[in-house]
């Protein structure tokens, strides 16, 4: 077993910046026994992630689930067990993501495996989780295929789904008086699922509509200003952006340069994600309807005391990877604590219909596709004090976004 020890790395990696030792070390127990708890063995977690590909989203997350972490133990642990994480960093390669996963069962003996960034990322996870009987549960990977055409019983997936988020954004975009669209995303199962569902759903409200333009530039390595002017060749009316990261700002940056954005309506998934909006400054754009998260302005109460307790301990404000690190810590504590087990099997069956209370609300893991009900919010970019945020914004429940059973049941294998 790797040596113990109790929020270190937490502490390294306040101010945005992971430690390439802390990064790439491989393994590292989080929020370990304290002293009087060095008797109960701890419950370990294996957690896979692309820590080196993707960090604006993946350090914030990592923080919370520290976080987390070092909140249920100090309640107790489960059932008096603490919670242990070992972690390893997949630099966003499935093949390596796998590779560590059969480390983590293998060698480390962790009770289950959690975590996953990037679609196909997630997808290799599943399959492994499948083949291995391992109860995997999926953090982030917005893939809807890893509940429906590649899900299985033992994967299951915590945030809103490509799918949920774009019938979220169509309800708005179908408002837009714009028949002639123009889309962009990322070329990989994401960016795919994403511009196939937003244009059959937005067909469905909109019969009229036109899509007039398709670009599917490499992830990461978007060539903005040949794919502006792609889009702007073809003179839509709205643009439906997939794009994120420092191909989101790379997109805006050449957008705005070249007047693509102007008298159009843009329509943008995930683009209100502090994650994204904060590194273009005052670059961000007005006006778009995205999903995203206005973390200063939510007050509810589960809300704000994350938000709170997440600034005492990091000296910083939460981005939406903060959340989903958290809550999925939270969805696999209340797992353990109903479940009372680490036996795989009692593990899956009691994770099906699991509801737990999230940051954002109560959440529900539905047991026909194991997708959760986490919601998302929506609403329009703005600039304040030359800063990227949202406005008019409204949470989406998850619940009312998920396709309906009958259609689950076309598109899902049985299990």
């Amino acid at each position: 077993m790797p040596p113990l020890f109790s929020g270190i790395e937490g502490k390294a990696m306040v101010g945005m910046g992971f430690g390439r030792r802390a990064i790439l070390g491989g393994a590292a127990v989080l929020a370990a026994p304290r002293l009087g708890q060095a008797q109960a063995e701890p419950i370990k977690i294996g957690e896979i992630n692309s820590y080196t590909a993707q960090p604006a989203f993946l350090q914030p997350y990592r923080q919370a689930w520290t976080l987390a972490v070092e909140q249920v133990n100090a309640a107790g642990g489960i059932h008096g067990r603490p919670l242990a994480t070992v972690h390893r960093d997949d630099a966003g390669k499935p093949e390596d993501a796998v590779r560590h996963a059969g480390e983590l069962v293998n060698a480390e003996k962790v009770a289950l495996l959690a975590g996953g960034f990037l679609s196909n990322v997630g997808l290799a996870l599943g399959d492994y989780a499948a083949q291995n009987k391992k109860l995997f549960v999926a953090s982030e990977p917005l893939t809807d295929a890893i509940v429906w055409a590649k899900g299985n019983r033992y994967t299951f997936r915590l945030r809103a789904s490509t799918y949920m988020q774009c019938a979220m954004l169509v309800e708005e975009a179908a408002k837009l008086p714009a028949k002639k669209w123009a889309l962009v995303a990322p070329n990989y199962e994401y960016g795919q699922s994403a511009v196939r569902w937003f244009k059959e759903l937005l067909k469905a409200a909109r019969p009229g509509v036109e899509f007039v333009a398709e670009q599917f530039p490499a992830l990461g390595r978007i060539d903005a200003g040949a794919t502006v002017q792609a889009l702007a060749a073809s003179n839509p009316e709205a643009i439906f952006n997939v794009t994120f990261g420092a191909d989101l700002t790379n997109f805006v940056r050449q957008g705005a340069t070249r007047g693509l954005f102007e008298r159009r309506a843009v329509v943008s998934l995930l683009t209100g994600e502090p994650e994204y909006l904060d590194p273009l400054g005052d670059e961000a754009p007005e006006g778009w309807i995205v999903t995203g998260y206005p973390w200063d302005q939510i007050n509810t109460p589960a809300h704000t005391a994350f938000r709170d307790a997440y600034r005492r301990r990091f000296n910083d404000y939460p981005r939406l990877g903060s959340v989903v690190g958290y809550d999925t810590v939270q969805a696999i504590a209340a797992l353990l604590r109903r479940a009372n087990t680490t036996d795989t099997e009692k593990l899956v069956d009691n994770m099906r219909g699991l509801q737990f209370a999230s940051v954002l609300g109560e959440v529900t893991f539905r047991a026909l596709d194991h997708q959760s009900t986490m919601g998302a919010y929506v609403g329009k970019t703005a600039l304040r004090a030359g800063k990227g945020t949202m406005v008019d914004w409204r949470y989406a429940d998850g619940a009312r976004y998920l396709p309906s059973d009958a259609m689950v049941r076309t598109l899902r294998p049985a299990g």
